[in-house]
């Protein structure tokens, strides 16, 4: 499985941004996905992660009620929508896919995912 992550860019703070991950579309619907984010000099950490059906989403707190993630079967493509920006959001975003049986639940936990994406770099100017 190859994930192509897209989206990234400058923008001013309070503006937003939509990131878009594409699948290969025979497996799409096997798994669920996630984002996540490396700042510089900081760890990769969790963004936010939506189950098979889509129905279940999680969300880092940080983000919560600002970023909003989705995904298309018919698209095969997972997006995250990132809505009043802030600085502290500037990072290389990855998006993760991982191969479950699980159709309902959404995971946080970033060693679930066992492929990923090339990552897009996300600026948030103050």
């Amino acid at each position: 499985v190859q994930l192509q992550a897209s989206g990234g860019g400058l923008v001013q703070a309070g503006g937003s941004l939509r990131l878009s991950c594409v699948a290969p579309r025979r497996t799409f619907s096997w798994y669920r996905y996630g984002w996540f984010r490396q700042a510089p000099g900081k760890e990769r950490d969790f963004v936010a992660g939506i189950s098979r059906t889509g129905r279940d989403n999680l969300y880092a707190d940080s983000v919560k009620g600002r970023f909003t993630i989705s995904r298309n079967n018919a698209k095969n493509t997972v997006y995250l929508q990132m809505n009043s920006l802030k600085p502290e959001d500037t990072a290389v975003y990855y998006c993760a896919a991982d191969a479950t049986e699980n159709l309902y639940r959404a995971t946080a936990t970033q060693a679930e995912y066992d492929v990923w994406g090339q990552g897009t770099l996300v600026t948030v100017s103050s």
